[in-house]
């Protein structure tokens, strides 16, 4: 399988895994742009991409970016679509108290590619019982003793 990807700005930087069996492509900056403490920003790949049949583009947080700065993706996953065509931008979110430079040629997230489902929807009028069934939201506790 491959990926298709054509730059739409010159500094655009091809996406690429650091290590043969990642499972994330870093995504880079094009643009250098300071997100303030609390402020959301797009930033711009200069990249677009068209995915292989039945599958989905996953854009996540990169975790050094989000320990050591508290920035991450706000909508994590990002989704891209296999039929959308425009530029992939990021939207990331300064979650920290400081100042954050996103700086031209920074990896600002990391893209997974994932294969996705097609079904049909049915509806029942009862859903199968199970031994959890309706329990969440840290119905199985918080503390590990």
């Amino acid at each position: 399988m491959k990926l298709l990807v054509e730059r739409t700005n010159e500094k655009a930087i091809m996406p690429f895994k650091a290590h043969e069996d990642d499972a994330g492509m870093d995504l880079f900056s094009i643009e250098e742009i300071t997100i303030n403490p609390m402020e959301r920003k797009l930033i711009h790949t200069g990249i677009k991409i068209q995915l292989p049949k039945n599958t989905e583009a996953q854009i996540r947080p990169r975790s050094g970016l989000a320990l050591k700065n508290g920035i991450t993706v706000l909508n994590t996953p990002g989704t891209i679509d296999e039929g959308y065509r425009g530029e992939i931008g990021v939207i990331l979110i300064n979650l920290s108290d400081k100042k954050f430079k996103v700086e031209e040629g920074m990896k600002i997230a990391q893209m997974v590619i994932k294969p996705i489902l097609s079904l049909d929807v049915e509806e029942v009028f009862e859903l199968t019982e199970t031994r959890r069934g309706q329990c969440g939201f840290g119905s199985t506790g918080i503390l590990h003793k």
